[in-house]
């Protein structure tokens, strides 16, 4: 449990905001109370990524996270701090309308886009934020780099998502970087006698090591897609099948032989780009939400 608590505050980001839900979610949610926010949330957030190109792999990660969680603030966090800035952006012309986890998921989407020149899913909104924030619920509820495949299918298969959806969200890790203690025991500890995981190709891990030097460390950090991690493509496939993937629950799509074939499948571009949308759009509707459930948070690090 603790290290799996440490793995939470030094992974890539993690969901920090409300609940994704999908009963009432629609497009442009706030078109008649406030008819610009997602404009003024599209041209705020490519502000952001022109001065920092990490951030579309870290709202990703985010808002990845916030769906799987109700909500874990937590101001350490890389990149949450840009959230919270648009979020005042848009309360200046639409106080008390727009949701912070509508903002996160749209900041998501644009960033991922803004190379392509047009968005690449729908995201729908009316997300509401979540009122609670608890570590066990996140210790719970994120998928662990650890984890084996069943255990990966478990965890998605607990939120409404299959397995097509597992392997082809995976595929945001094309983007970003992960932290040596995320997957150093792969590199010298992998059974607990001083091993290397077998699964990991050489190469790849003998470069590793010259970056993450022991166990211990946890900030040094590397490219979970080599050469490409700022690009928004389809490559996190070809590394996968070259044994290159970064953590444990990378290699673990290639111990099912039906993951295997999905995966060859998604070497095709166009192929991934669709059911990447796809999924995305599913994966947004996670933990419907009604009634009173939820709020507005005038300030997204915190609960009203």
């Amino acid at each position: 449990m603790k290290s799996h608590a440490l793995l939470l505050l030094s992974i890539v980001v993690f969901g920090v905001i409300g609940t994704c839900q999908g009963g009432r979610l629609r497009k442009n949610y706030d078109k008649v109370s406030c008819p610009h926010a997602e404009e003024m949330i599209k041209k705020a957030t490519e502000k952001y990524v022109a001065k920092n190109p990490n951030l579309p792999a870290k709202f990703l990660r985010m808002h990845f996270h916030d769906c799987f969680v109700r909500a874990i603030p937590n101001l350490t966090l890389s990149g949450f701090d840009v959230i919270d800035n648009i979020k005042p952006e848009v309360e200046k012309k639409c106080p008390g309308i727009v949701y912070c986890a509508d903002v996160l998921a749209l900041a998501a989407r644009d960033s991922v886009s803004l190379k392509f020149q047009r968005p690449l899913w729908e995201v729908l909104t009316g997300r509401r934020d979540g009122r609670v924030s608890r570590i066990s619920e996140a210790l719970a509820n994120i998928p662990s780099p650890f984890s084996n495949f069943t255990s990966l299918v478990r965890n998605f298969a607990s939120k409404g998502l299959n397995v097509h959806d597992l392997l082809v969200l995976s595929g945001g890790h094309t983007i970003g970087r992960g932290h040596c203690n995320t997957f150093s025991n792969r590199l010298y500890n992998f059974t607990g006698r001083g091993d290397q995981d077998p699964s990991l190709n050489a190469a790849n891990a003998a470069f590793l090591k010259t970056k993450c030097r022991s166990l211990r460390d946890n900030t040094t950090t590397v490219e979970m897609d080599p050469g490409n991690s700022l690009k928004f493509d389809n490559q996190y496939y070809v590394i996968l099948q070259q044994k290159m993937g970064l953590f444990q629950s990378d290699a673990a799509l290639l111990t099912n032989k039906g993951a295997l074939k999905t995966v060859n499948e998604l070497l095709n571009s166009l192929k991934f780009f669709k059911e990447f949308a796809q999924s995305m759009q599913k994966m947004g509707a996670i933990g419907v939400h009604v009634g009173t459930a939820g709020e507005i948070r005038k300030k997204c690090y915190v609960v009203n």
